[in-house]
């Protein structure tokens, strides 16, 4: 059977909504939100309103009737740890939303889900949220015991593109290893075996990014944030958003950073390739998870198709496996087949606070 499936996906200056039928994308809109605008809400619950008329405004301009309406599957975000898979949206669900462990726009999605599935008489659905923790407690252990590492990655695409390169290889994605590196505004790197992400490397822990800053020097940071030059929102905003290639060039777009390397800027082709051997320094290090019996290694997102950044990457690793590109992110799709996995009965949905 093939359902129909509306799909919303809200990101910090977009909601991206899709409608799909099986595996076709029957509509495709993002919805872009200006900063100046945004700046209107203080909060991310104050935006609600507004973003629930612009994807009514974009829907009716469109033209696209959700009559018939399957479900919808909405982006998991930070409302805290669970598996793997699909949770049904419902009350426990949407509280946690509202009350998240980071203030992250993800976490917009599931209540916009909510909203749509009860206009339209169907079931609202989050998949392979950003907060899945499938991460080994050694994993999580550092050399303070008040302080955990925080299993947070790109998990949505990462297993959705390890799936997909499982399937090429006519084999179960649960019989695999993969070593998954999503390459973004931040840069995550996770590590598959037995079907689930066991151990990973998050955006604030591992290599700089266009967009953060990454692993530090925990003294000179420690003297950083004590030295009375920046409060913490300016730390904060200088580690997440304006670090990296932001901090280094003044740019967090690779294409802008390809040019300068092509009209003979040597500073940021100095700074590109710091970036490259960080990722594949890390990427390394978590192939030891599983004592280097690596399947595939996978470099995804958006700045995946940047060949400046790629290339070294893979001249580095390609020792450990064979190397992938999937350059971009396939969430809007990865979250119509989870639902649709749900609504087939090949998977069964979790209730947030009544897992096992």
């Amino acid at each position: 059977m093939s359902y129909k499936i509306f799909v919303v996906n809200t990101g910090s200056t977009s909601t991206k909504i899709a409608l799909y039928q099986g595996e076709e994308a029957l509509y495709t809109r993002e919805i872009s939100h200006s900063p100046q605008e945004l700046k209107a809400f203080h909060t991310l619950d104050s935006q609600l309103p507004y973003r629930q008329k612009a994807i009514a405004a974009a829907l009716a301009e469109d033209g696209i009737d959700l009559a018939g309406l399957s479900a919808v599957a909405a982006r998991g975000g930070t409302f805290g740890y669970a598996k793997g898979g699909a949770y049904l949206v419902e009350e426990h669900l949407l509280e946690a939303c509202r009350h998240p462990i980071t203030n992250h726009p993800s976490n917009l999605s599931a209540i916009l889900g909510a909203d749509l599935a009860g206009q339209y008489g169907c079931r609202a659905y989050i998949y392979d949220a950003v907060c899945v923790n499938e991460v080994t407690d050694l994993a999580r252990v550092t050399g303070l015991k008040d302080i955990k590492r925080r299993p947070f990655s790109h998990v949505l695409n990462t297993r959705a593109v390890a799936r997909e390169e499982a399937a090429r290889m006519g084999r179960p994605y649960e019989e695999l290893n993969f070593v998954v590196a999503h390459l973004g505004g931040g840069i995550s790197i996770n590590v598959h075996t037995g079907g689930k992400i066991v151990d990973l490397v998050c955006d604030d822990e591992g290599p700089m990014s266009p967009e953060r800053a990454g692993r530090l020097n925990t003294k000179a940071l420690i003297e950083l944030c004590f030295s009375g030059e920046s409060d913490q929102a300016g730390i904060m905003r200088r580690t997440r958003g304006a670090g990296g290639l932001m901090e280094h060039l003044g740019t967090s777009d690779l294409r802008e950073v390809d040019r300068r390397i092509e009209n003979g800027d040597a500073y940021a082709a100095f700074i590109l390739s710091a970036m490259s051997y960080q990722i594949a320094k890390d990427i390394a290090a978590l192939s030891s998870v599983v004592r280097g019996k690596v399947d595939r290694i996978i470099l995804t997102g958006g700045a995946a198709r940047c060949r400046r950044l790629v290339d070294p990457i893979q001249e580095q690793i390609r020792y450990i496996a064979p190397v992938v590109v999937v350059p971009g992110a396939i969430e809007m799709l990865a979250l119509a087949r989870g639902v649709t996995r749900v609504l087939d009965g090949t998977e069964e949905a979790h209730i947030f606070g009544e897992e096992a």
